[in-house]
């Protein structure tokens, strides 16, 4: 029961957390606005949501032998803790400073993701409710 009930919502979950881990690299992006040399950072959405979909089985983590421990530790910086590659974002306007974050593009990208995410929020929102009116109506 519950196996169904982890296939029915894990489309939107799969999204969710997507989203959320682009909204922490967009965020890093603006934070690093003024750093030299940072080079923006940015994920294929539409990849790493057909990554995640298709995955079949959960990845094999590594075994903690503590609380405190990380569950999966990160690799080079190429790629986030689930395996979603993180890709450096087109230079629009180069900087003297070797900094390829543009804030407009930053800003941008930061609330169409937010949105998408709200809008995410409301699908999982309107998925419970469905599956409560079936529960309630089933009396």
């Amino acid at each position: 029961m519950l196996s169904k009930l982890d296939d029915y919502m894990r489309f939107n979950e799969s999204a969710l957390n997507l989203r959320e881990k682009r909204q922490a690299v967009l965020a890093s992006n603006i934070a690093n606005a003024d750093t030299p040399n940072y080079k923006a950072r940015d994920i294929d959405f539409a990849s790493a949501m057909k990554a995640a979909v298709d995955k079949a089985t959960p990845t094999a983590s590594l075994k903690t032998t503590a609380p405190r421990h990380f569950a999966n530790p990160p690799t080079d910086g190429g790629v986030l803790g689930d395996g979603t590659p993180l890709l450096y974002r087109g230079v629009v306007q180069g900087a003297v400073d070797g900094n390829t974050v543009d804030m407009d593009v930053e800003r941008n990208q930061f609330a169409d993701n937010a949105v998408r995410y709200e809008a995410g929020l409301t699908m999982i929102n309107a998925q419970i409710k469905g599956m409560m009116n079936a529960l309630q109506s089933g009396n």
